[in-house]
Parts: structure tokens; sequence; C-alpha cells
């Protein structure tokens, strides 16, 4: 994995002190042509009563897609719950006829025991030996109404089962809760979607599978370290971060064959009082490589600015990578604003902090190298602002709540049906 750093000023005057924008790139290996990870996935959908109808039958279609995509080396479970769990297919090898059997058993009734259906999936997961790669794929409509329903121990669930495999969360329709299926991806490194209608799911499950056939790391980490006369002011991205000795870990979840990552932070360096290089921070990337070569893989990169005379500084051009970069991850803030909004029943923040945000990337697309993509963002956000009032409020958070997540973990967002 290559690793590079990027500033939006690379120039400093050494009379001043500054804030610095900084910008870590991450490009990943291609994935190998021909030889993959051999997958090991457990299927976990819910039955209760409201799955009935279309979006069961979507949950058939995409156990259908897997069985067909999986090579003979490949394994499956497959678990439904309701108020009870059921092992529907432990996990071994894919048999097309038996998969197709137990998804065709499987009715809606009761209500939801999101916590007992993933575990079970985790559970057998679990069971599973041999170097794979290893997600759960967790599909419902609903609110965890039995078993374990509070998020803290959901998401203790998630990041204690994190070694053993991530969890994708799909949710179907208006009535599952966002925020939780979110935060449970995010703590267990993996991924979350939105199936705004049954016909998106399989779009969903093709975007997951392709990435899970290419994966060539797990467990990216970036660990930054400023020194000591320099201050972390914050990382911009919504990655999960905790404290660490000496600064801050960004847990980065997965890496897909020739896939660009970018972790940008913002350091606040005092004046130094010297000419020339000056190393403010290092950056210390981690991840496992997957495929015939597992292996831990440790990267120091150290952070180096430039000082020079205020007159050389004041003509020095901007990197625009980083300033774009930046730019679109407002329009990630600006949905998470106007959710804020929306929830406290502030429309006329919810319309401002959409509007604001549209007109500044509007402002910036012309002059951008990633204009057209500003220019989308801009238009998605007056999209949004302009059918507040007349969407499902439901559907309308689950939207913006989406499309903030893949932007600021850099995954394209698979098009709903009504997009394509």
């Amino acid at each position: 994995m290559k690793a590079k750093i990027r500033f939006d000023h690379h120039l400093l005057a050494v009379e001043s002190e500054h804030s610095v924008h900084c910008m870590l790139e991450l490009d990943a290996p291609a994935a190998p042509v021909v030889d993959r990870p051999e997958l090991q996935i457990a299927l976990v959908v819910d039955r209760s009563g409201s799955m009935s109808g279309p979006k069961l039958a979507a949950a058939r279609e995409c156990a259908a897609f897997l069985a067909s995509r999986l090579r003979p080396t490949d394994q499956l479970a497959l678990v439904a719950f309701d108020d009870d769990v059921e092992l529907i297919t432990p996990l071994a090898p894919v048999d097309p006829a038996a998969l197709a059997a137990g998804i065709a058993g499987i009715h809606p009734r009761g209500r939801t025991n999101l916590s007992g259906g993933w575990l079970k999936g985790i559970e057998e997961l679990g069971r599973a030996t041999g170097e794979a790669t290893r997600r759960v794929l967790l599909l419902t409509d609903g609110q965890a109404n039995v078993g374990i329903t509070r998020r803290h121990q959901l998401l203790q669930i998630a990041g204690a089962g994190k070694g053993l495999a991530g969890t994708t969360t799909i949710g179907f329709g208006e009535g599952f809760d966002e925020d939780l299926l979110g935060a449970i991806a995010e703590a267990s490194g993996a991924n979350t979607y939105f199936a705004e209608t049954p016909e998106d799911a399989p779009g969903i499950f093709a975007a997951e599978f392709d990435g899970l056939a290419s994966l060539v790391a797990q467990n990216v980490s970036v660990e930054i370290r400023p020194t000591d006369q320099v201050q972390l002011l914050g990382v911009l991205h919504e990655y999960p971060t905790v404290e660490v000795a000496g600064g801050l870990q960004v847990n980065l979840g997965d890496a897909y064959g020739s896939e660009k990552r970018r972790v940008v932070f913002e350091l606040h360096i005092p004046q130094l009082g010297a000419l020339g290089p000056a190393k403010v921070a290092d950056v210390v990337v981690r991840y496992v490589s997957v495929g015939d070569d597992t292996t831990a893989h440790e990267i120091t990169i150290p952070v180096v600015v430039n000082l020079v005379s205020s007159d050389e500084a004041a003509v020095a051009e901007i990197d625009s990578e980083v300033t774009e970069e930046i730019w679109l991850l407002s329009a990630a803030k600006a949905r998470r604003d106007a959710i804020e909004a929306a929830d406290r029943g502030d429309t006329d923040g919810t319309r401002s902090a959409l509007h604001v945000a549209a007109e500044a990337l509007r402002s910036h697309a012309p002059m951008a190298a990633r204009g057209p993509e500003l220019a989308a963002e801009a238009e998605a956000l007056e999209a949004h602002a302009r059918t507040h009032d007349d969407d499902d409020p439901r559907l309308w958070r689950k939207r913006l709540r989406n499309e903030e997540w893949h932007i600021e973990h850099g995954r394209r967002r698979p098009p709903r049906q009504d997009e394509r």
C-alpha cells in the first residue's frame, strides 16, 4: 500500500503560526486478477412480520445472488430471526439447491430479535477455520425490540466481534434505525447501506460482494502523532477514533483493490523560528495484507513542512486536491447538520444548512479539477432542501445519513433504483 502526505499550504511563513490541513492518501494495490481470498459469509435475514411481500422476495434474490457468485471453496451460513432465531443452513460450502430451499422456507412472523440473529451469524463464523475474509451481512427493516435492545450493548457486540468478522448492515424501507445500523457497521469495520425499495437490494449486494472479492487489506488504521510543540486540532472525516499515547488513532476498516482512501486532519503549528524543513508530526499506517501473503505491515511517514519567508509563502500555490476534498467533506457535514436541525424540529435551520453548503460548493466548482463532483453535491443538497417538507421524513433522513456515510468513508454509494 502506497502512502503520501499532502498539505493545503506546503510553504509556511516562518514569522507566523499556522493552522494547516494535511491529507494522507492511501493507494491500495490492485486485487489479484485470478485468485482472491476465500470468503466465509453469514447471511442474517430479518423475518419479522413487516418483511412480508417484496422485502422478503428481495432477500431471497440476494441469497440466490450470493449462491451464484460464491466458489466451491467459499462458505455461507443462513440465519433467520423474528422473536426466535433459526440457523437454516450452517456454515458450509454453498449448496445452491439447499440454500434455495432454505430461503424459500422463510416466512414473515413475529417481532425483531436483531441481536439474537446477529449473534448467531457471528457464532457460525467463529466456527470457521483457515485464512479467509469473513463478513456478516445483516438485513433488517425494523427496530431491535426483542433480546438485546440497548444501543451501547449492541455496539459492544460489534466492537468485540471486529477481530473475527465485520458486520455489513442493510436497512430496508422506512422503519429501521439508521443511526444504530450505521454505528454497528462503523464499530465492526464494515459497511452500511440503505435499500429504499426492495429493488435496490440486488445492486447493494453486488457492490458489497465486489468489494469483498477484491479485498487487499484489513484493519487499516492511521495513527497521527504531532511533535511536542504542535497540536492536532481534529480529523475532518467521521472515522472511528481513539486516543493513544502521543496522538490519535483513526480506524479505516478494510481496503479494496486499487482503492484510494483519504484522511484529512488539521494541525496547529506554532512559530518555529527557523527557515527550512521542519517535522511537525509522524503518521503511522498499519494494515494486514490479504491473500497468499497475510502479513501485518507498518509504515511511518514523517510530516514535514517547509518554512520560508512571508513573501515566498504569500505567492505559493494551494494544493487543490486537499481543498477539494475538504469541500466534499463539507457536503457530508451539511447533511449531518441538516439531520440534527430536523431532529430538533428546526425547519429553517435544516434548509439553511443545506442551502449554504450548496452555494459554497457551487461557487468553487468552476475552478476545481473535481468540479463536476462538487456541482453534483451542490445539486444533491439543494434537492434535499426542496424535498424536506414533501417527503416521508423517515426516508428523507435515511437518504441523507446514507449519503453522508459513503462520502465520509470514501465509498461509492450504489445508486437507488430510481437513479439508474
